[in-house]
């Protein structure tokens, strides 16, 4: 038995509406169903204006610009993330102060903001890691006092609240992913999300080339042009197609994937009592959208020697991120500001096979496998 850390699935009529898609001669952007795709997010969670992108790399960076990110400008953000968080921005010529993580799970430490920020700073890009909230009512007020953006990075976090509060809908804008590793996916794709009414048309605009063809097409205006900076950020319909297929049986995907975490933490729970290993914390302002299940070892030696474990009884897990500030890229700008709990997620955090068509007996070899490395 092979498991991968991820598989892509089909739970709909994804074939049937790519099909729909080409058969309709219109495959390019902008199409039936990513108007359908727009007005499902909009119905379900009140997002103002939802506009999908070829990425969730793409949508930060229509943040960045709606932002005027311009060089000499700061960003606080955390360093236990993804790279394209911070890359959208470093783009425009920002420079990025780090934020630790908690101590106890991967989100940044909003108590730790506050001191990153100068006169230079212009925004705080929260990081909704595993699709668990922020802090957001700390962050948000941070960034009132100070007079900055708010751009969530939620690529994780599809189906996620924060005190009842859909995340995506709580900064001044947001990004999602439906990569393939995400909980819905499209195998590439993502969206961003306008919170503010001003930020909504230069938004298409930037979306489109830096053009005003959305409002040609909706017959604001009689013939479009160049008229801001941008690029070419619109999915194909073939990308829309699939995503819409997906979110038709949302909640029978999260609710499959919810008792899969479920499963997890239960099964697993003895080796934390038992000082082995931490399991993810979900804080009690946050919601658990199962996007993943997380194991903290106890150091680095354990979780490679556990990875390694893993893999000659077939089953993939890996770690994640690599801490940005000790990045190749970044390091020499970043200084010698220690984040030892960012430092400590690169070492010893391990991803388990978590995907909608993961096996009961599947599951059971992971957990086995895992208690059996612990108890030798």
């Amino acid at each position: 038995m092979q498991i991968p850390f991820n598989k892509p699935f089909l739970v709909g009529k994804e074939l049937e509406y790519i099909r729909q898609s080409v058969l309709s001669g219109k495959i390019s952007g902008d199409g039936s169903f990513t108007k359908k795709c727009h007005q499902f997010f909009e119905e379900r969670y009140g997002f103002l204006k939802t506009l999908l992108t070829t990425s969730c790399t793409d949508a930060l960076e229509m943040c960045a610009i709606l932002c005027n990110i311009k060089p000499g400008d700061e960003v606080i953000a955390p360093s236990y993330t993804f790279v394209s968080t911070v890359n959208a921005f470093v783009l425009r010529g920002a420079r990025i102060r780090f934020i630790d993580s908690h101590a106890d799970q991967p989100n940044m430490d909003e108590n730790k903001i506050e001191e990153a920020i100068s006169k230079k700073t212009r925004a705080i890009i929260p990081v909704h890691y595993a699709g668990a909230a922020c802090n957001m009512e700390v962050i948000l007020k941070t960034a009132k006092k100070h007079k900055l953006f708010v751009v969530e990075d939620a690529a994780q976090a599809i189906d996620s609240f924060y005190k009842g509060k859909p995340l995506g809908s709580l900064g001044d804008m947001s990004a999602f992913s439906f990569h393939e590793t995400k909980n819905i996916i499209s195998g590439e794709g993502g969206m961003i999300i306008i919170n503010r009414k001003p930020f909504i048309r230069r938004a298409e605009i930037i979306r489109e080339k830096g053009t005003n063809r959305s409002a040609f097409f909706r017959g604001e205006v009689n013939k479009y042009g160049w008229v801001d900076i941008g690029s070419s950020f619109l999915p194909s319909e073939l990308i829309a197609a699939f995503l819409y297929a997906q979110l038709e049986h949302l909640d029978e995907i999260q609710n499959r994937r919810k008792a899969i975490w479920k499963k997890y933490h239960e099964a697993l729970l003895p080796l934390e009592l038992a000082g082995k290993i931490k399991l993810p914390v979900i804080p009690d302002y946050a919601t658990n959208n199962a996007h993943m299940f997380y194991i903290v070892c106890r150091n680095l030696k354990e979780r490679t020697a556990l990875l390694s474990h893993l893999k000659s009884n077939g089953i993939l897990a890996v770690f994640h991120y690599l801490s940005l500030h000790k990045s190749p890229f970044y390091k020499n700008f970043h200084g010698k500001k220690p984040l030892p709990n960012a430092d400590r997620f690169t070492d010893c955090l391990v991803r388990l096979p978590l995907y909608f068509e993961l096996s009961h007996a599947e599951q059971e070899k992971v957990i086995k496998e895992i208690l059996k490395f612990f108890k030798g």
